[in-house]
């Protein structure tokens, strides 16, 4: 019989039935409905339509139908039942979905989630953005609908230039703007115009890491300390260094000065770019706000920006503030076309900028995130008073710190309480040395500029003081769940005690609730 394909849609569901190959039709259909069920595309219970539907819409004899679903019925793939006709068996081979593997510390989907990185989304402003939306749409020119270009708005870009001036420091005309789809999106172009290798803080996202690897830009790891990144292990092989300087991520805490300037120093010297992710600058507590290091050297840094964590990753929008030498070849990276962020976005996103909407969106999540802070210091104090909490006079999370080698067993009682959490290893870069600096380098470096990196010299400035913590993400949960998601945060915790010197095993199950 020659080769024979049909379809039908099961019962409205947008679920294809297809049927292919040579032989003998019944046997086609039969093979088809086993494996949508083996498959789960057909789910235990799914009742399927009469077969003298089905056989209309394959182009089939009613018999043939009625016969695979008789069969089928025989062979306990389906369920047939007077009155309620034909279902898929409840006790049907069992379904095998696609999962990423699971590992022990993603047992199960959490209950609670104290990772890092994302906003509560029930908080996005939707009155005031659906009125920016309304402004903005009726004042749009009329190339506002058409190929976009790949520098973005100009109405954005003038609105970014504004505020950034005001708000970060940063010095910029919206001609040095280029708009892309995120932190990410900029990080992509960079690599393909800057090439490699880059250096990166010892900690910091793997995801970053290993974007620029998947554009051959090799990272080597800075040494961190309490003073943000050991800027002094720079060299003229390095072509750029990524930096987090308002709020190291995700140790906590901003670049010191001394830092500052000496990194801007490496960048005149040698001709490198410094590439900074201003991720979560807009969010300090207890602390006067740092600008950016931009406005140090604008000719030497990239400032990387988003508002994926002020307002929503949904909105695909970012920006890279760049020297006046890279616009040209960053926009030809981005191709002739803007490829990512919507117009009418952008147009909505600079009224919403020039309104007002969004400083005060951002001092309104601003007060929801210290209070947020404040409630996690407080249980911790009140239920481990023995651990440690650390960079949170800025940003969306916080570093419990804890006995060395009690990182991982905390996180397996995390997943058996059902919280989702972050050990602090999971972001150390993993080419890092696990050794303590010695005293000498830190106190040259803070002598302050230049100096300091003649003065302790970059010969282990990629050593890393071995940390155990959890990275602990308060921006996330809704407010009704938070409560619940710091005690289960607090039960999993190590007891105070000595240091442990071999990882703890996991804790056994909590017994099932009544």
């Amino acid at each position: 019989m020659d080769s024979w394909v049909n379809s039908a849609e099961i019962l409205g569901s947008d679920l294809p039935l297809e049927l292919s190959g040579t032989g003998n039709r019944r046997a086609l259909l039969m093979d088809a409905l086993r494996e949508a069920v083996r498959s789960g595309r057909l789910a235990p219970g799914t009742r399927l339509p009469p077969y003298r539907s089905l056989a209309a819409d394959l182009g089939l004899a009613r018999n043939t139908v009625a016969d695979a679903y008789a069969e089928l019925v025989a062979e306990g793939w389906l369920a047939a039942r007077q009155g309620s006709g034909t279902r898929v068996a409840e006790r049907a081979a069992p379904v095998t979905p696609v999962h990423r593997p699971r590992t022990p510390e993603r047992v199960a989907r959490p209950v609670h989630d104290l990772v890092q990185g994302q906003p509560d989304p029930s908080v996005f402003p939707r009155t005031a953005w659906l009125a920016s939306a309304r402004r903005a749409l009726a004042a749009a020119p009329d190339d506002a609908f058409g190929p976009g270009d790949p520098h973005g708005r100009p109405e954005l870009r003038r609105a970014l230039a504004g505020y950034l001036a005001r708000v970060r420091g940063v010095r910029a005309a919206p001609d040095r703007i280029v708009l892309c789809s995120g932190a990410a999106h900029g990080l992509r172009l960079l690599a393909e115009v800057v090439g490699g290798p880059w250096a990166a803080e010892a900690y910091g996202l793997p995801f970053h890491r290993e974007l620029l690897a998947s554009h051959g830009v090799g990272t080597r790891p800075l040494g961190v300390d309490a003073d943000g990144a050991r800027v002094d292990g720079l060299t003229r092989r390095d072509r750029a260094v990524l930096l987090t300087p308002a709020h190291q991520f995700p140790t906590g805490g901003p670049l010191h000065p001394a830092r500052r300037a000496a990194v801007v120093d490496w960048a005149r010297s040698t001709g490198g770019l410094v590439v900074e992710d201003d991720y979560d600058g807009e969010f300090r507590y207890d602390r006067q706000p740092v600008g950016a290091v931009q406005g140090l050297d604008p000719e030497h840094v990239v400032l990387v920006g988003s508002v994926s964590k002020s307002l929503s990753p949904a909105l695909r929008i970012g920006w890279m503030v760049l020297p006046q030498r890279l616009v040209a070849p960053v926009v030809a990276a981005k191709g002739e076309r803007e490829p990512f962020s919507s117009a009418t976005e952008q147009l909505t996103l600079a009224d919403f900028i020039e309104s007002g909407a969004y400083d005060r969106q951002v001092r309104r999540m601003r007060q929801r995130h210290r209070r947020r802070r404040d409630q996690l210091v407080a249980a911790l104090h009140a239920r481990a008073p023995h651990v440690r909490v650390t960079g949170i006079a800025a940003g969306l999370h916080a570093v419990v710190e804890l006995p060395p080698g009690t990182e991982r067993s905390a996180v397996r009682a995390a997943a058996w309480q059902g919280l989702a959490v972050e050990g602090l290893g999971d972001y150390l870069h993993p080419g890092a040395e696990h050794a303590s600096r010695g005293p000498r380098a830190s106190r040259a470096h803070r002598a302050g500029g230049a100096d300091a990196l003649r003065a302790a010299g970059p010969a282990d400035a990629s050593l890393v003081p071995h940390r155990d913590g959890l990275v602990v993400g308060y921006a996330t949960p809704a407010e009704s769940a938070y409560p619940e998601a710091l005690e289960a945060l607090c039960r999993s915790l190590p007891p105070a005690g000595p240091p442990a010197t071999t990882p703890a095993p996991a804790p056994p199950p909590p017994p099932a609730a009544p």
